[in-house]
Formats: structure tokens, C-alpha cells, sequence
């Protein structure tokens, strides 16, 4: 620190000894500090009034006000002061109530100068490193906002309401809700409120990938360890170590995965595939889930202790077929925000078009609509979206959606897996299309 950094630090000495306080104010003068001094406590609190004061020395033992309650009184107005206690009369018991009340140090006298010197160097370093780190904290937040749900209804109400406690919390939550309800959206809310918002949101969706890849995803592997594993990588497991780890369709999770990653949660450790040399990580785990838990637990299908371990702190996100007020507010938030990536500025939406926004039963939730949204903001000719701007025929709907389902079956040779990530669904929306639209498998020869 050279002596124009140090001038900029003030130091306030508190001691009724002229001799401590003449010494100490020309000890830090000469190493270039700005020094003021006070010969009481309250001659000390009318100069803590005048001005700001970085490092505050407070004599013990003063007539009137000894440092300890002088230390209290600066911290009332002052919480974040550095103060260090000196004394003539060093015991255990001072020292412990000093430091017990935020004291800096504690310093009996005489005092070493090199001693002296190395403390306040210290304390200034400190009091730069917290003010670089609220710096940083407050450009993270304004690069990171936390989000929030968009929703008047009183089932997102409920929601919202619950948000902070489930972000202070450290337990696992799980999200349930059809498909496109907003799930990873919730989780991202909790993520961005708790104090691990600055670590990374790491998201995994479990039916997307076969169990192979989805298990080096998440653990990651050593060179060699799979085929093509040319060089060591990272899973997911341990990428979100310090944040959030958000597991899509949790219930997608084969049983030996789900009991593989009940014991992460348990241990905090585990090994990347082929390695021999625990990783430790600590992650706050958030899943979702379309299915009904309790009836996969029954089917074998899920794991009864990680479903218990799941459904400690739950979540219900009702489709948006039964929040309808909910509608208009979504709707015009999605709408500006296409209007806004596509640079084109759009009025809003015509009363007839929000009829029948309202009147749909939109089967694809929330996700649906800011679809829909997007599309009706490419096709609209002018800058009021109308009723022919709007994808919202049912049966034509089906109709695509059947066609697209039958499509990517057919060109994944009927591996619902490849199908699914083709159409970027899960795999029980999959199976729920080729149920309500009985689709069969060709059998052999079938063009």
C-alpha cells in the first residue's frame, strides 16, 4: 500500500492516556494514514458524527465510557466499523467479551510497531476486499436477476408465497406439473432467491437421454471410460457444486440411477465413471415431475426413499387450463417479449384474439401459449394481433401434432427415446400422444 492508498484510510485513536494517544496518531501519520484522536468516549462519538472513520483503537479502560461500551455504541451506528480494543490490563475475560461483541483485536500494551503496522495493513486489505466483493455481488444481481412468476390467479399467489422459505431452505424440492406448467421457471425463481444464487443453476432433463449417456452426464467419466471418451470430463454432478442441480422428469430416472443418486445425496461424494478418487460436491437438488410418484413407487418403477426424500418440500403447479385469469397477463408479457426480439413494435392484442386465447384449453400449458405468442407475433401484419394471427384451431392442432409425432417416430425407426429428444418432449408426453392418437408400430415390410 503506498502512502497516497494509505491517506485515504482514517484512523480514530481513543485513549485518556495523552502519551498512547500522541504516540499512536504520530506512529500512523508517519506511514502516511489520516489520524484523528479523542481523549474520552463521548469526545469519540461526537467525532464519529462529523465524519466516516475506517479503523477505530478504543482504550479499554476510560473514565465515563470504557472501550467496550464505546465499542457497542459505534457499532449501533456504525456495523460494519473494524475496531480494536487496547489495553494496559489484558485478561481473558475482556478479551473474550471484546472479540465476543465484533472487536477486530485485542491488543495489550506497550505495542509492537511492526505488529501495529501489519494490522492496520491488514484491515485496510479486508475492508477493500468486502467492498470489491459487494461490487461484485451487485453486478451479479443485476446481470442475474432472479425472475419471478407472472400470474394474478390465487393458485400462483400460493406459489409466490412459498418461495422464500423454500429458497432459504437447503432440503430438495420437487415441482410437479404437467408438461409446460413452468417447472424449471420455479426452480430458477428459488435458485435466484437462495444464497446460492451465485453459483451455477445446472439442468438436467432425465427422458431425454438413453441411461448410458444420461449417467456419464451426470457423473461425468475418465479418458477411456466410455467408448469415445477421448479426455476426462466434468458431469453434472459435479458442475453444480456450491448451486442448484434442476433434474427434469426425476421420475424418467432408471431405479439404478435414482438409487445412485440417493446416495449423493447422502454422502456428497462420488466417482466420475472409470475413476478411482472420490469427488466431493455440494449441490441443492430441485426435480419435476408429470407423474404421479407415489403410483411409480408402487409400480416399481421409483425408488420409495428417493421419492421420500423428494416429497420432503413439494410444489403443485396447476395447469393453466384451470387459471384462466392468469391468460391476459401471460399472454401480453410473452407478446412484448417477441415484439422485443424481433424488434418489431406491436399494440397488443384485439379483444376477439383474447377471447379466444381464453377459451382455449391449451393441453400444452403455459409453454403453449408463448409459443403461440411467438408465432402470431411473426405472422401479425400489423401491430395488433388478431384471431387469424392465432395458431388455436383444436383439430387442426391435433391434427399437426399427430402428424409431427407420426413423423419423428417414423424417422427414428420407432425408438421413442430418439423421438422424443427429436420432438423435445419427455417420454410420457410421447407415450400419451401415441395413446390419444393410436399410433401403432409398422410391422416388418411396411413402407
Amino acid at each position: 500500500m503506498d502512502r497516497n492508498e494509505a491517506g485515504s484510510v482514517r484512523i480514530l485513536v481513543v485513549d485518556d492516556e495523552f502519551s498512547v494517544r500522541d504516540s499512536l496518531r504520530a506512529w500512523f501519520e508517519n506511514e502516511g494514514y489520516t489520524v484523528g484522536v479523542a481523549a474520552s468516549g463521548k469526545e469519540a462519538l461526537a467525532k464519529l458524527a462529523e465524519g466516516e472513520w475506517d479503523v477505530f483503537f478504543l482504550d479499554l479502560k476510560m473514565p465515563g465510557m470504557g472501550g467496550l461500551e464505546l465499542q457497542e455504541r459505534i457499532r449501533a451506528v456504525r456495523p460494519d466499523s473494524t475496531i480494536i480494543i487496547i489495553t494496559a490490563y489484558a485478561s481473558v475475560d475482556s478479551a473474550v467479551q471484546a472479540m465476543k461483541h465484533g472487536a477486530y483485536d485485542y491488543l495489550p500494551k506497550p505495542f509492537d510497531a511492526e505488529h501495529l503496522a501489519l494490522l492496520v495493513r491488514n484491515v485496510v486489505e479486508r475492508q477493500q476486499l468486502v467492498q470489491e466483493t459487494a461490487r461484485l455481488k451487485k453486478t451479479l444481481t443485476a446481470a442475474c436477476p432472479a425472475g419471478e412468476l407472472i400470474g394474478a390467479s390465487p393458485a400462483i399467489k400460493a406459489v409466490e408465497e412459498r418461495l422464500p422459505d423454500l429458497a432459504a431452505a437447503q432440503t430438495p424440492v420437487l415441482v410437479r406439473g404437467e408438461s409446460g406448467t413452468g417447472k424449471e421457471l420455479v426452480a430458477r425463481v428459488i435458485h435466484g432467491h437462495s444464497r446460492r444464487r451465485y453459483a451455477p443453476f445446472v439442468t438436467v432433463t432425465c427422458g431425454a437421454l438413453p441411461e448410458a449417456i444420461l449417467e456419464g452426464e451426470l457423473f461425468g467419466h475418465e479418458k477411456g471410460a466410455l467408448a469415445g471418451a477421448q479426455c476426462a470430463r466434468k458431469g453434472k454432478l459435479e458442475l453444480a457444486d456450491g448451486g442448484t442441480l434442476f433434474l427434469d422428469e426425476v421420475g424418467d430416472l432408471s431405479l439404478r440411477l435414482q438409487l445412485a443418486l440417493l446416495e449423493v445425496l447422502d454422502d456428497r461424494r462420488f466417482l466420475r465413471l472409470g475413476a478411482s478418487r472420490e469427488i466431493r460436491t455440494d449441490f441443492r437438488l430441485i426435480a419435476a415431475t408429470n407423474q404421479d410418484l407415489g403410483a411409480a413407487v408402487a409400480a416399481g418403477r421409483c425408488s420409495r426413499e428417493l421419492c421420500e426424500r423428494l416429497q420432503v418440500l413439494v410444489i403443485d403447479l396447476p395447469p393453466l387450463r384451470e387459471r384462466p385469469q392468469d391468460i391476459p397477463l401471460l399472454a401480453m408479457y410473452f407478446l412484448e417479449r417477441a415484439g422485443r426480439q424481433m424488434n418489431k413494435p406491436l399494440a397488443g392484442i384485439s379483444p376477439a384474439a383474447m377471447e379466444r386465447l381464453l377459451a382455449y384449453p391449451w393441453p400444452g400449458n403455459v409453454r403453449e401459449l408463448a409459443n403461440a405468442l411467438e408465432r402470431a407475433a411473426v405472422v401479425a401484419r400489423d401491430r395488433l394481433i388478431r384471431v387469424e394471427d392465432l395458431p388455436l384451431d383444436k383439430t387442426a392442432g391435433d391434427e399437426s401434432e399427430a402428424r409431427r409425432t407420426r413423423d419423428a417416430l417414423k424417422a427414428c425407426g420407432w425408438s421413442l427415446g430418439q423421438a422424443a429428444r427429436l420432438l423435445q418432449v419427455d417420454l410420457a408426453t410421447l407415450y400419451d400422444r401415441i395413446r390419444r392418437y393410436g399410433l401403432t408400430e409398422p410391422g416388418p415390410g411396411a413402407p
